[in-house]
């Protein structure tokens, strides 16, 4: 049995985090410029804290920055590339050589049109639904004695990675393993909120864990979506395709064979998540 009882940052599988992080953080500072960390690391990193290891590995950073005009997003970049950033052939990713790890600098904010942001010089649209909604409820998480990272809370990053994975389905199976993954590990890397506010769940026996997890995920995802009608509508919508039949539910059936799920069990999850948000007023 592996030893878990010490996990940090470094278990992410990306040597030089702190030191692009540092780097990253002096940035986004000098340009006064908020930003989040998102994607895979930013739900391993909530995770580690309760000794449970990364189940992939990555070489990317994605960071999500808010900012108010593209003249301020092309300083950013301007300024990453006298730190070893260096451009590369995606408009919104920079490669540092000496660290081996590549960052996806992911505007919004007044910069964006639509909930999408159109890069007119590559004729590249990135669509960032949601990402004001969820980084509202950024929590800081320490990284090092002197630096914390914000990041969205998990059930922020159900609704980013189900954005994600419609816009893109073809590309982006990783995220609904990242969602599944959530799912599976909430029960336990979040005990204490299970039964001191969500004890009306506990009453099955045997409880089903996954289950649990599923229905409390709908309840505060169901809080960010009062937030947009947009977005609610679009969750909504990836959701209710995704359970009115398990045979043609995408999302479960990749769940279904990466994680050896009987489909209706797989399409189950689906339909606690979609309870849980409908439930809540």
């Amino acid at each position: 049995m592996s030893d878990t009882s010490n996990l940090t940052y470094r278990d992410l599988a990306i040597e030089y985090f702190l030191e692009v992080f540092k780097l990253v953080d002096q940035v986004m500072k000098d340009n006064k410029a908020p930003f989040y960390l998102i994607g895979v690391n930013a739900t391993d990193i909530q995770l580690l804290k309760e000794k449970i290891k990364p189940s992939r590995g990555t070489k990317d950073i994605d960071f999500a920055v808010m900012v108010p005009s593209f003249s301020i997003y092309n300083k950013i970049k301007e300024d990453l590339t006298t730190h070893g950033f260096n451009p590369t052939k995606d408009i919104y990713t920079l490669y540092h050589q000496k660290f081996n790890v590549a960052i996806d600098l992911l505007p919004f904010g007044e910069i964006e049109e639509n909930d999408t942001i159109n890069f007119t010089e590559r004729s590249v649209d990135l669509v960032v639904l949601g990402f004001k909604e969820t980084l509202e409820e950024a929590k800081r998480i320490s990284i090092d004695d002197n630096f914390s990272v914000q990041v969205p809370p998990l059930h922020g990053m159900i609704i980013l990675k189900l954005i994600a994975w419609s816009d893109r389905p073809e590309h982006r199976a990783t995220d609904l393993e990242d969602i599944y993954r959530i799912v599976k590990h909430y029960y336990d890397a979040e005990i204490d909120e299970v039964f001191e506010e969500h004890y009306d769940l506990l009453d099955a026996s045997p409880i089903d864990e996954k289950m649990v997890a599923a229905r409390i995920m709908g309840r505060k995802i169901a809080i960010v979506l009062t937030k947009s009608d947009k977005l609610k509508d679009r969750i909504l919508k990836v959701l209710k395709e995704n359970t009115s039949d398990p045979v043609k539910s995408a999302i479960a059936k990749h769940w279904a064979s990466k994680f050896d799920l009987d489909v209706e069990y797989a399409t189950d999850i689906l339909i606690e998540i979609k309870k849980g948000i409908e439930e809540t007023k």
